[in-house]
């Protein structure tokens, strides 16, 4: 069964805003343009009356936002310890209540990382924590099964096809996407995802996970702890986190649009069965089969 709900699911407002709001700008020709700019609101958390941290965020879907901040922070081991989570925009700010308190609150808030995330994402406690811990299955997926999912995203981006300045996560399996966010940073909208997934209990092992962001180790680190062994993206990645995919075993694909893609770590599970007929001529690269018996 894919979801299991938990029996004590906390209590949640229901705030969320609209992600684009209307700006007149004048253009090369001097005319006036009416449109619309991505929204950016600030949302200050509360643990327990005491503040954590001020999160940059379009709004739309702030309580998910902040559950799975908790969850990917390592703040919170069980969602079920948590009360109440409420947002309260005309304060920008957002009340979380815990049933005991959350022990060593103080020492894990002492240690942070300020990660390379849109507008410098923070990793409170020790970033490789638990990594050894993480066990990711094995999943396959087909060339055909990529393209298909990229030409489907596409036709989600619509804050960014309407105002602009976002990225969007989305949370997929095979063929079907069941869940696209938006936000002003890819942290934000990842956190989202994994807020929704531990609310519903979602199980991540026959997931893949997309971003329009680059592939960074916080990218990396968050999508193992939310079981997901599939991390998709348009855009490159970076060093730590092509080590951290192979630590974890993480498949990652970087550069897709299109039918170009790049998959850095776990090609043995690619199935290529939608290779393009014309090659771009390339001196650098070869097949994958010829790099092997070399």
């Amino acid at each position: 069964m894919d979801t299991l709900y938990h029996q004590k699911r906390p209590l949640m407002s229901d705030e969320g805003l609209a992600a684009a709001v209307e700006a007149v700008a004048v253009d090369e020709y001097g005319d006036i343009r009416n449109g619309h700019v991505a929204a950016e609101r600030a949302l200050t958390l509360y643990l327990d009356k005491q503040e954590l941290v001020t999160l940059m965020t379009l709004g739309t879907r702030p309580e998910m936002l902040v559950l799975g901040w908790l969850r990917n922070q390592r703040l919170v081991e069980d969602i079920e310890q948590i009360k109440a989570i409420q947002v309260d925009w005309e304060t920008d700010s957002v009340a979380i209540t815990t049933y005991q308190g959350v022990q060593g609150l103080k020492e894990k808030m002492a240690r942070k990382t300020v990660t390379t995330g849109c507008g410098q994402g923070t990793v409170f406690g020790d970033l490789m924590d638990d990594l050894d811990k993480i066990e990711l299955p094995r999943r396959s997926i087909r060339q055909s099964e990529i393209y298909r999912l990229l030409h489907t995203l596409n036709e989600h981006n619509q804050v960014y096809q309407r105002a602009g300045a976002v990225h969007g996560c989305a949370l997929c399996s095979e063929e079907q996407i069941h869940l696209f966010i938006e936000d002003v940073g890819r942290h934000n909208a990842v956190d989202a995802i994994a807020g929704h997934m531990w609310l519903e209990g979602t199980d991540g092992s026959d997931k893949l996970f997309y971003t329009t962001g680059r592939l960074t180790s916080e990218m990396v680190i968050k999508v193992a702890q939310m079981g997901i062994p599939i991390l998709l993206s348009r855009s490159g990645i970076t060093q730590m986190g092509l080590e951290l995919a192979k630590k974890v075993g993480v498949t990652l694909i970087a550069r897709a649009k299109g039918r170009h893609f790049l998959v850095y770590n776990g090609a043995e599970q690619i199935s290529f069965d939608a290779v393009p007929e014309v090659r771009p001529r390339s001196t650098g690269s070869r097949h994958a089969s010829q790099s092997k018996s070399r």
